[in-house]
Protein backbone atom coordinates (compact mmCIF):
# COMPACT_ATOMS: atom_id res chain seq x y z
CA UNK A 1 0.00 0.00 0.00
CA UNK A 2 1.40 3.41 -0.97
CA UNK A 3 2.29 5.67 1.96
CA UNK A 4 -0.08 8.45 0.89
CA UNK A 5 -2.95 5.94 1.03
CA UNK A 6 -1.81 4.79 4.46
CA UNK A 7 -1.89 8.40 5.68
CA UNK A 8 -5.38 8.91 4.24
CA UNK A 9 -6.72 5.83 6.01
CA UNK A 10 -5.06 6.64 9.33
CA UNK A 11 -6.54 10.14 9.24
CA UNK A 12 -9.94 8.62 8.56
CA UNK A 13 -9.60 6.28 11.54
CA UNK A 14 -8.54 9.19 13.77
CA UNK A 15 -11.49 11.26 12.58
CA UNK A 16 -13.89 8.43 13.49
CA UNK A 17 -12.27 8.08 16.91
CA UNK A 18 -12.49 11.80 17.60
CA UNK A 19 -16.10 12.11 16.45
CA UNK A 20 -17.31 8.79 17.90
CA UNK A 21 -18.46 7.65 14.45
CA UNK A 22 -17.94 4.59 12.28
CA UNK A 23 -18.38 3.49 8.68
CA UNK A 24 -21.97 3.70 7.48
CA UNK A 25 -23.52 1.51 4.79
CA UNK A 26 -26.37 4.02 4.43
CA UNK A 27 -29.03 1.64 5.69
CA UNK A 28 -29.76 -1.92 6.78
CA UNK A 29 -30.35 -5.13 4.86
CA UNK A 30 -32.12 -8.40 5.55
CA UNK A 31 -30.30 -11.51 4.34
CA UNK A 32 -32.27 -14.76 3.93
CA UNK A 33 -30.99 -17.63 6.07
CA UNK A 34 -31.43 -19.87 3.02
CA UNK A 35 -28.12 -18.38 1.83
CA UNK A 36 -26.50 -20.65 4.41
CA UNK A 37 -28.66 -23.78 3.98
CA UNK A 38 -29.96 -24.08 0.42
CA UNK A 39 -28.40 -27.11 -1.29
CA UNK A 40 -29.18 -25.98 -4.84
CA UNK A 41 -27.50 -22.61 -4.20
CA UNK A 42 -24.53 -24.35 -2.57
CA UNK A 43 -24.11 -26.59 -5.62
CA UNK A 44 -24.13 -23.58 -7.94
CA UNK A 45 -21.54 -21.81 -5.78
CA UNK A 46 -19.32 -24.89 -5.79
CA UNK A 47 -19.52 -25.46 -9.53
CA UNK A 48 -19.41 -21.83 -10.68
CA UNK A 49 -16.97 -20.28 -8.20
CA UNK A 50 -14.75 -23.02 -6.79
CA UNK A 51 -14.42 -25.65 -9.50
CA UNK A 52 -13.88 -23.33 -12.46
CA UNK A 53 -12.37 -20.06 -11.20
CA UNK A 54 -8.82 -19.20 -10.04
CA UNK A 55 -8.14 -20.20 -6.44
CA UNK A 56 -5.39 -18.83 -4.20
CA UNK A 57 -3.27 -21.78 -3.06
CA UNK A 58 -0.69 -19.82 -1.09
CA UNK A 59 2.17 -17.35 -1.35
CA UNK A 60 5.36 -17.56 -3.38
CA UNK A 61 7.26 -18.54 -0.24
CA UNK A 62 5.36 -21.82 -0.20
CA UNK A 63 7.45 -22.74 -3.25
CA UNK A 64 10.68 -21.06 -2.25
CA UNK A 65 13.10 -22.99 -4.48
CA UNK A 66 13.24 -25.08 -7.67
CA UNK A 67 11.75 -28.50 -6.98
CA UNK A 68 9.49 -27.23 -4.19
CA UNK A 69 5.93 -28.52 -4.34
CA UNK A 70 2.62 -28.49 -2.54
CA UNK A 71 -0.54 -30.51 -3.01
CA UNK A 72 -4.15 -29.41 -2.59
CA UNK A 73 -7.40 -31.38 -2.69
CA UNK A 74 -9.79 -28.59 -1.67
CA UNK A 75 -11.43 -27.81 -5.00
CA UNK A 76 -12.52 -31.16 -6.42
CA UNK A 77 -9.40 -31.65 -8.57
CA UNK A 78 -6.25 -33.09 -6.95
CA UNK A 79 -3.63 -30.39 -7.53
CA UNK A 80 0.16 -30.67 -7.58
CA UNK A 81 1.78 -27.22 -7.62
CA UNK A 82 5.51 -26.98 -8.31
CA UNK A 83 8.38 -24.63 -9.00
CA UNK A 84 10.30 -26.09 -11.91
CA UNK A 85 14.06 -26.03 -12.48
CA UNK A 86 13.78 -22.64 -14.19
CA UNK A 87 11.92 -21.18 -11.21
CA UNK A 88 8.55 -21.13 -12.99
CA UNK A 89 5.39 -21.77 -10.96
CA UNK A 90 3.31 -24.58 -12.44
CA UNK A 91 0.30 -26.66 -11.46
CA UNK A 92 -0.95 -30.04 -12.60
CA UNK A 93 -3.68 -32.57 -12.01
CA UNK A 94 -2.05 -34.74 -9.35
CA UNK A 95 -2.86 -37.93 -11.22
CA UNK A 96 -0.61 -40.37 -13.06
CA UNK A 97 -1.31 -40.64 -16.79
CA UNK A 98 -1.03 -44.43 -16.62
CA UNK A 99 -3.93 -45.47 -14.39
CA UNK A 100 -4.83 -42.23 -12.62
CA UNK A 101 -3.40 -42.79 -9.14
CA UNK A 102 -2.21 -39.80 -7.10
CA UNK A 103 1.40 -39.14 -8.01
CA UNK A 104 2.32 -37.17 -4.88
CA UNK A 105 0.77 -37.89 -1.48
CA UNK A 106 2.84 -35.53 0.70
CA UNK A 107 1.44 -32.08 1.53
CA UNK A 108 4.64 -30.24 0.59
CA UNK A 109 8.37 -30.63 0.21
CA UNK A 110 11.19 -30.48 -2.33
CA UNK A 111 11.73 -33.16 -5.00
CA UNK A 112 13.36 -33.46 -8.42
CA UNK A 113 11.02 -36.28 -9.41
CA UNK A 114 7.45 -37.26 -8.56
CA UNK A 115 6.98 -41.01 -8.75
CA UNK A 116 3.63 -42.75 -8.83
CA UNK A 117 3.47 -45.37 -6.05
CA UNK A 118 1.42 -47.72 -8.26
CA UNK A 119 3.79 -48.52 -11.15
CA UNK A 120 6.64 -46.01 -10.62
CA UNK A 121 5.96 -43.77 -13.57
CA UNK A 122 7.85 -40.57 -12.73
CA UNK A 123 7.54 -36.91 -13.67
CA UNK A 124 9.75 -33.86 -13.23
CA UNK A 125 8.66 -30.51 -11.77
CA UNK A 126 7.63 -29.36 -15.25
CA UNK A 127 5.18 -32.28 -15.46
CA UNK A 128 7.17 -34.18 -18.08
CA UNK A 129 7.04 -37.98 -18.02
CA UNK A 130 10.71 -38.85 -17.44
CA UNK A 131 10.53 -42.43 -16.16
CA UNK A 132 8.56 -45.47 -17.34
CA UNK A 133 9.76 -48.86 -16.02
CA UNK A 134 10.25 -51.64 -18.55
CA UNK A 135 9.04 -49.67 -21.58
CA UNK A 136 9.70 -52.70 -23.81
CA UNK A 137 7.14 -54.64 -21.77
CA UNK A 138 4.59 -51.85 -21.54
CA UNK A 139 4.36 -50.91 -25.20
CA UNK A 140 5.01 -48.00 -27.51
CA UNK A 141 3.86 -44.65 -26.05
CA UNK A 142 4.73 -41.06 -26.87
CA UNK A 143 5.99 -39.70 -23.57
CA UNK A 144 5.42 -36.11 -24.70
CA UNK A 145 1.66 -36.65 -24.72
CA UNK A 146 1.59 -38.43 -21.35
CA UNK A 147 2.97 -35.73 -19.11
CA UNK A 148 0.88 -34.56 -16.14
CA UNK A 149 -2.22 -32.63 -17.20
CA UNK A 150 -1.35 -28.97 -16.69
CA UNK A 151 -3.71 -26.58 -14.95
CA UNK A 152 -3.91 -22.83 -15.58
CA UNK A 153 -1.58 -21.21 -13.03
CA UNK A 154 -0.16 -17.75 -12.45
CA UNK A 155 2.09 -16.17 -9.85
CA UNK A 156 1.30 -12.51 -9.29
CA UNK A 157 2.27 -10.12 -6.46
CA UNK A 158 3.79 -13.08 -4.60
CA UNK A 159 0.46 -14.95 -4.69
CA UNK A 160 -0.04 -18.40 -6.26
CA UNK A 161 -3.27 -18.86 -8.22
CA UNK A 162 -4.50 -22.07 -9.86
CA UNK A 163 -7.69 -22.87 -11.75
CA UNK A 164 -8.79 -26.44 -10.89
CA UNK A 165 -10.34 -26.77 -14.34
CA UNK A 166 -7.77 -27.73 -17.04
CA UNK A 167 -9.86 -25.81 -19.57
CA UNK A 168 -10.52 -22.88 -17.23
CA UNK A 169 -9.39 -19.29 -17.54
CA UNK A 170 -6.87 -17.42 -15.41
CA UNK A 171 -8.30 -13.89 -15.40
CA UNK A 172 -6.44 -12.20 -12.55
CA UNK A 173 -7.09 -8.81 -14.11
CA UNK A 174 -10.77 -9.35 -13.25
CA UNK A 175 -10.22 -11.21 -9.98
CA UNK A 176 -7.89 -8.59 -8.47
CA UNK A 177 -9.11 -5.62 -10.47
CA UNK A 178 -7.08 -2.51 -11.15
CA UNK A 179 -7.30 -1.58 -7.47
CA UNK A 180 -5.73 -4.70 -5.91
CA UNK A 181 -3.29 -5.16 -8.77
CA UNK A 182 -2.00 -1.67 -7.95
CA UNK A 183 -2.16 -1.91 -4.17
CA UNK A 184 -0.67 -5.39 -3.73
CA UNK A 185 2.66 -4.60 -5.37
CA UNK A 186 4.15 -2.51 -2.52
CA UNK A 187 3.28 -5.18 0.07
CA UNK A 188 5.90 -7.53 -1.39
CA UNK A 189 3.98 -10.66 -0.43
CA UNK A 190 6.60 -12.70 -2.29
CA UNK A 191 9.22 -12.23 0.43
CA UNK A 192 7.06 -13.86 3.11
CA UNK A 193 8.01 -17.27 4.53
CA UNK A 194 5.39 -19.85 5.60
CA UNK A 195 5.43 -20.41 9.36
CA UNK A 196 2.25 -22.19 10.52
CA UNK A 197 -0.89 -23.68 9.00
CA UNK A 198 -4.02 -25.10 10.64
CA UNK A 199 -7.36 -26.40 9.37
CA UNK A 200 -10.74 -26.08 11.07
CA UNK A 201 -13.61 -28.32 9.96
CA UNK A 202 -16.59 -26.37 11.25
CA UNK A 203 -20.34 -26.96 11.26
CA UNK A 204 -21.19 -23.75 9.45
CA UNK A 205 -21.62 -22.57 5.88
CA UNK A 206 -18.46 -21.10 4.35
CA UNK A 207 -20.18 -17.72 3.94
CA UNK A 208 -20.76 -17.53 7.70
CA UNK A 209 -17.01 -17.88 8.07
CA UNK A 210 -16.56 -14.97 5.66
CA UNK A 211 -19.16 -12.95 7.56
CA UNK A 212 -17.21 -13.16 10.80
CA UNK A 213 -14.34 -11.26 9.17
CA UNK A 214 -16.68 -8.59 7.82
CA UNK A 215 -17.28 -6.43 10.89
CA UNK A 216 -15.82 -5.39 14.24
CA UNK A 217 -19.15 -4.68 15.94
CA UNK A 218 -18.69 -7.93 17.91
CA UNK A 219 -15.21 -7.19 19.30
CA UNK A 220 -16.31 -5.68 22.60
CA UNK A 221 -18.49 -8.71 23.43
CA UNK A 222 -17.22 -11.87 21.71
CA UNK A 223 -13.55 -10.81 21.86
CA UNK A 224 -13.68 -8.80 25.09
CA UNK A 225 -10.68 -10.62 26.58
CA UNK A 226 -8.72 -11.03 23.34
CA UNK A 227 -8.89 -8.76 20.29
CA UNK A 228 -10.70 -5.96 22.12
CA UNK A 229 -7.56 -5.44 24.20
CA UNK A 230 -5.66 -4.43 21.04
CA UNK A 231 -8.38 -2.97 18.80
CA UNK A 232 -10.94 -0.18 18.91
CA UNK A 233 -13.85 -2.40 17.91
CA UNK A 234 -16.34 0.28 16.90
CA UNK A 235 -14.09 1.95 14.32
CA UNK A 236 -12.93 0.88 10.88
CA UNK A 237 -12.31 2.11 7.35
CA UNK A 238 -14.12 0.50 4.44
CA UNK A 239 -13.74 0.83 0.67
CA UNK A 240 -15.19 -1.19 -2.20
CA UNK A 241 -14.92 -1.29 -5.96
CA UNK A 242 -17.17 -3.69 -7.84
CA UNK A 243 -16.57 -7.17 -6.43
CA UNK A 244 -13.53 -5.99 -4.40
CA UNK A 245 -13.45 -4.62 -0.90
CA UNK A 246 -10.93 -3.69 1.76
CA UNK A 247 -11.43 -3.03 5.45
CA UNK A 248 -8.93 -1.48 7.84
CA UNK A 249 -9.48 -2.28 11.50
CA UNK A 250 -8.33 0.22 14.11
CA UNK A 251 -5.62 -0.78 16.59
CA UNK A 252 -5.24 0.91 19.93
CA UNK A 253 -1.63 1.65 18.97
CA UNK A 254 -3.02 4.45 16.78
CA UNK A 255 -3.50 6.49 19.96
CA UNK A 256 0.26 6.97 20.27
CA UNK A 257 1.20 6.82 16.61
CA UNK A 258 -1.08 9.69 15.63
CA UNK A 259 1.26 12.07 17.48
CA UNK A 260 4.25 11.09 15.32
CA UNK A 261 5.19 12.90 12.10
CA UNK A 262 3.13 11.64 9.15
CA UNK A 263 6.23 10.29 7.44
CA UNK A 264 6.50 7.80 10.33
CA UNK A 265 2.91 6.62 10.09
CA UNK A 266 2.43 2.93 9.29
CA UNK A 267 -0.96 1.40 8.56
CA UNK A 268 0.10 -1.95 10.05
CA UNK A 269 0.78 -0.23 13.38
CA UNK A 270 -2.34 1.92 13.36
CA UNK A 271 -4.62 -0.74 11.90
CA UNK A 272 -5.05 -4.12 10.26
CA UNK A 273 -5.81 -4.11 6.51
CA UNK A 274 -8.16 -6.89 5.44
CA UNK A 275 -8.49 -7.69 1.74
CA UNK A 276 -11.30 -9.87 0.44
CA UNK A 277 -10.48 -11.88 -2.69
CA UNK A 278 -13.57 -13.38 -4.27
CA UNK A 279 -15.10 -15.66 -3.24
CA UNK A 280 -13.50 -17.08 -0.11
CA UNK A 281 -10.14 -15.49 0.76
CA UNK A 282 -9.20 -13.09 3.54
CA UNK A 283 -5.68 -11.66 3.24
CA UNK A 284 -4.35 -9.67 6.21
CA UNK A 285 -0.85 -8.13 6.18
CA UNK A 286 0.35 -6.84 9.56
CA UNK A 287 3.57 -5.55 11.13
CA UNK A 288 5.72 -8.67 10.80
CA UNK A 289 3.63 -11.11 8.82
CA UNK A 290 0.59 -12.06 6.81
CA UNK A 291 -2.50 -14.03 7.75
CA UNK A 292 -4.26 -15.92 4.97
CA UNK A 293 -7.69 -17.44 5.61
CA UNK A 294 -9.47 -19.58 3.01
CA UNK A 295 -12.96 -20.94 3.68
CA UNK A 296 -13.85 -23.88 1.42
CA UNK A 297 -17.34 -25.42 1.17
CA UNK A 298 -17.95 -29.06 1.97
CA UNK A 299 -19.44 -30.35 -1.31
CA UNK A 300 -22.96 -31.64 -0.87
CA UNK A 301 -23.38 -30.17 2.61
CA UNK A 302 -24.08 -26.42 2.81
CA UNK A 303 -23.95 -26.58 6.62
CA UNK A 304 -20.21 -27.37 6.83
CA UNK A 305 -16.94 -25.96 5.56
CA UNK A 306 -13.19 -26.22 6.17
CA UNK A 307 -11.10 -23.13 6.85
CA UNK A 308 -7.35 -23.14 6.34
CA UNK A 309 -5.52 -20.47 8.35
CA UNK A 310 -1.95 -19.86 7.17
CA UNK A 311 0.56 -17.53 8.77
CA UNK A 312 3.59 -16.11 6.96
CA UNK A 313 6.54 -14.20 8.42
CA UNK A 314 7.86 -11.13 6.60
CA UNK A 315 11.55 -11.32 7.60
CA UNK A 316 12.54 -7.85 6.40
CA UNK A 317 9.60 -6.21 8.15
CA UNK A 318 10.24 -8.24 11.30
CA UNK A 319 13.92 -7.31 11.34
CA UNK A 320 12.97 -3.64 10.99
CA UNK A 321 10.56 -3.94 13.95
CA UNK A 322 12.97 -5.81 16.18
CA UNK A 323 16.54 -5.30 14.92
CA UNK A 324 17.98 -6.63 18.18
CA UNK A 325 16.27 -10.03 17.84
CA UNK A 326 17.65 -13.08 16.04
CA UNK A 327 15.52 -14.49 13.23
CA UNK A 328 14.86 -17.68 15.21
CA UNK A 329 13.55 -15.62 18.13
CA UNK A 330 11.40 -13.53 15.79
CA UNK A 331 10.00 -16.72 14.24
CA UNK A 332 9.11 -18.10 17.67
CA UNK A 333 7.48 -14.82 18.63
CA UNK A 334 5.54 -14.76 15.36
CA UNK A 335 4.45 -18.38 15.79
CA UNK A 336 2.94 -17.44 19.16
CA UNK A 337 1.01 -14.60 17.49
CA UNK A 338 -0.22 -17.03 14.85
CA UNK A 339 -1.29 -19.58 17.44
CA UNK A 340 -3.21 -16.97 19.45
CA UNK A 341 -4.95 -15.57 16.37
CA UNK A 342 -5.86 -19.01 15.06
CA UNK A 343 -7.26 -19.97 18.45
CA UNK A 344 -9.45 -16.87 18.48
CA UNK A 345 -10.89 -17.87 15.11
CA UNK A 346 -11.50 -21.45 16.28
CA UNK A 347 -12.70 -20.83 19.84
CA UNK A 348 -14.59 -17.57 19.43
CA UNK A 349 -15.51 -16.70 15.85
CA UNK A 350 -16.27 -20.16 14.52
CA UNK A 351 -18.06 -21.25 17.68
CA UNK A 352 -20.41 -18.33 17.05
CA UNK A 353 -20.68 -19.18 13.34
CA UNK A 354 -21.72 -22.74 14.22
CA UNK A 355 -24.28 -21.25 16.60
CA UNK A 356 -25.69 -19.15 13.77
CA UNK A 357 -25.82 -22.21 11.53
CA UNK A 358 -27.88 -24.11 14.12
CA UNK A 359 -30.57 -21.44 13.95
CA UNK A 360 -30.44 -21.27 10.17
CA UNK A 361 -30.82 -25.06 9.92
CA UNK A 362 -33.98 -24.96 12.02
CA UNK A 363 -35.81 -22.85 9.47
CA UNK A 364 -37.29 -20.83 12.32
CA UNK A 365 -35.64 -17.61 11.12
CA UNK A 366 -36.43 -16.41 7.62
CA UNK A 367 -33.66 -13.84 7.61
CA UNK A 368 -30.97 -12.04 9.59
CA UNK A 369 -30.10 -8.33 9.65
CA UNK A 370 -26.95 -6.49 8.52
CA UNK A 371 -26.48 -3.15 10.28
CA UNK A 372 -25.36 0.21 8.93
CA UNK A 373 -21.98 -0.41 10.59
CA UNK A 374 -21.48 -3.72 8.73
CA UNK A 375 -20.96 -2.64 5.09
CA UNK A 376 -18.71 -5.58 4.22
CA UNK A 377 -21.59 -7.97 4.94
CA UNK A 378 -23.84 -5.99 2.59
CA UNK A 379 -21.11 -6.19 -0.04
CA UNK A 380 -20.29 -9.89 0.39
CA UNK A 381 -23.82 -11.03 -0.09
CA UNK A 382 -24.90 -8.66 -2.83
CA UNK A 383 -21.77 -9.65 -4.74
CA UNK A 384 -22.68 -13.31 -4.34
CA UNK A 385 -26.28 -12.63 -5.32
CA UNK A 386 -25.32 -10.62 -8.39
CA UNK A 387 -23.06 -13.38 -9.68
CA UNK A 388 -25.82 -15.95 -9.13
CA UNK A 389 -28.33 -13.77 -10.98
CA UNK A 390 -30.40 -12.97 -7.87
CA UNK A 391 -31.94 -9.61 -7.08
CA UNK A 392 -29.80 -7.49 -4.71
CA UNK A 393 -30.78 -7.22 -1.07
CA UNK A 394 -32.65 -3.92 -0.79
CA UNK A 395 -31.27 -1.15 1.41
CA UNK A 396 -33.68 -0.29 4.22
CA UNK A 397 -33.94 2.88 6.27
CA UNK A 398 -35.13 0.81 9.21
CA UNK A 399 -36.09 -2.75 10.02
CA UNK A 400 -39.74 -2.91 11.04
CA UNK A 401 -42.46 -5.53 11.12
CA UNK A 402 -43.62 -4.24 7.73
CA UNK A 403 -40.15 -4.19 6.11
Amino acid sequence: MRHDEQVRLIKQLCAHLDAGTNVDAGGLRRNPTSAYTDLAQAEREWNEWFRTKPQLLGLSGDLAEPGAFLTNDDYGTPILATRDEDGVFRAFVNSCRHRGALVETEARGVKRRFTCPFHAWSYDAAGTLVGLPKPDHFGDVDRECLGLVELPAEERHGLLFVNPDPAGEMDLDWLLGEWFNDEFSPWDFGEAHPLTSVEYDTACNWKLAMDTFGETYHFSTLHSDTLALSFHGAVQCYDEDGHLHRMVLCKRAIDDMRHLPEEDWDITVAGLPIYWIFPNVILMPFEIGIFLVRAVPTPGDPTRHVSTVDFYLRPAAAAKRAPEMELADISEFAANIASNFSSIIRDEDYVMSASQQTAANSGALSDIVFGRNEPALHHYHNTYRELLGFEPLPLLDAVTAEA
